[in-house]
């Protein structure tokens, strides 16, 4: 019996293997992606074929680190950096606003340039939000059925942050950080009649937001008919199409894609979809949605066996980040949805966003661990125990 405890204290701890292959798999597949898409053009820009891919290597690098980290500190322990988190959200979200600390690049302000890189608050904002929501949530479980504690604090909040994004202005990491609040909110155990009376209120909010921005109207204009634009608004949007239909089956070939030729603005960073679909075809599509699936269903898995209500909380926030993510960015490619400028999870160049979903990975991973045999997590029957874990 013995020898049995020291075997158990001494036993290293266990995480989802599937969700640690997924992701790695995905942020493989965008340093090869990244290098394809971009090569051509930094060559001729910037005379160095391989500099967004030293870059991207980089903060993959950097990913890395942030995983091992978020593994190493837990999720539990995250509870304690909920509000400090939060703060410095918030003053990063100011800085980046002001004249000379902030970058414009394409009309809007949104990176803070610092010795090496950039830093992009809003995906800061995104983890820190999910922090707080689950601390939040978790801690006022008892009462977040209730307009004035569970429900009114958060909104008022969540308005803040929001504010401080349309001012850069960020409207997809916007939506994201509401998306985030109500399906938390949801998950704990609001009533259903605020969320719905909130979305109905804001709906002439949403309305006058994109009817009164010039660059908003064309974004919509060239969803509902790129082809009507083909030369001018609607110009990305057709470009994707045509380069995901150009791709069939098996693709034209790793690297022999055509519209990343000058002809696909962006073909590195937002629509890094539509250089997967035409080089590697519907096969690399599936293989890329595939691993989508594993890391949204390991997850979830993760969430529902939490012993906690802020890890099941915490688990579905950064799980639910990847997935709209993932679905808004290829859906965007494929003229489903106004283009927006949210990043392929671990796919898309751009360092803040790829060193950021890689700690979140890391922290699902440590929480992954509540979840294996004897990892202290429960199991539920079915998701319609989910609002059990808060009570």
């Amino acid at each position: 019996m013995k020898a049995t405890a020291a075997v158990s204290s001494t036993a290293p701890v266990r995480f989802d293997a599937l969700l640690l292959c997924a992701v790695l798999s995905l942020v493989s597949l965008g340093l090869v992606m990244v290098y394809s898409a971009s090569a051509v053009m930094a060559q001729d820009k910037l005379g160095d074929s391989l500099y967004f891919l030293h870059r991207h290597l980089l903060a993959a690098g950097i990913g890395v680190v942030a995983m091992a980290v978020g593994m190493k500190v837990g999720w539990r322990r995250l509870a304690r950096l909920a509000y400090p988190l939060l703060l410095v959200t918030l003053v990063l979200l100011v800085l980046v606003l002001i004249p000379g600390i902030g970058t414009t690049v394409g009309g809007a302000r949104r990176w803070i340039r610092l010795p090496g890189f950039s830093l992009q608050p809003a995906e800061v904002a995104k983890f820190a939000w999910v922090v707080y929501l689950s601390y939040s949530l978790a801690k006022k479980r008892e009462k977040v059925a209730t307009f004035s504690v569970g429900f009114l604090p958060h909104l008022l909040l969540c308005g803040l942050l929001v504010g401080l994004c349309m001012l850069q202005p960020d409207f997809g990491s916007s939506v994201l950080l509401v998306f985030l609040l109500f399906a938390l909110l949801f998950a704990a155990g609001t009533k259903v009649s605020y969320l719905v009376g909130s979305v109905l209120l804001a709906l002439p909010l949403a309305y006058a937001a994109i009817a009164t921005s010039p660059y908003r109207m064309k974004r919509v204009l060239a969803f509902l008919d790129p082809w009507a634009h083909r030369h001018d608004i609607g110009y990305q949007v057709a470009e994707s199409l045509m380069s995901i239909g150009s791709g069939g089956l098996t693709g034209l070939g790793l690297g022999d894609g055509r519209q990343k030729l000058f002809f696909l603005p962006e073909a590195h960073t937002d629509f890094i979809f539509a250089i997967i679909g035409e080089e590697l075809g519907l096969v690399g599509v599936g293989v890329l949605v595939a691993l989508y699936a594993i890391i949204i269903w390991r997850g979830i898995r993760a969430s529902l066996a939490a012993p906690e209500a802020f890890g099941t909380y915490l688990g579905l926030g950064l799980t639910s980040i990847i997935a709209v993510q993932a679905a808004v960015n290829m859906c965007v490619a494929m003229g489903l949805l106004p283009t927006k400028g949210l990043t392929l999870p671990f796919v898309s160049y751009g360092g803040s966003s790829l060193v950021v979903l890689m700690g979140g990975a890391g922290v699902l991973l440590s929480l992954s661990a509540s979840a294996q045999p004897g990892g202290g997590g429960r199991t539920l029957r079915s998701s319609g125990d989910l609002r059990e874990v808060a009570a």
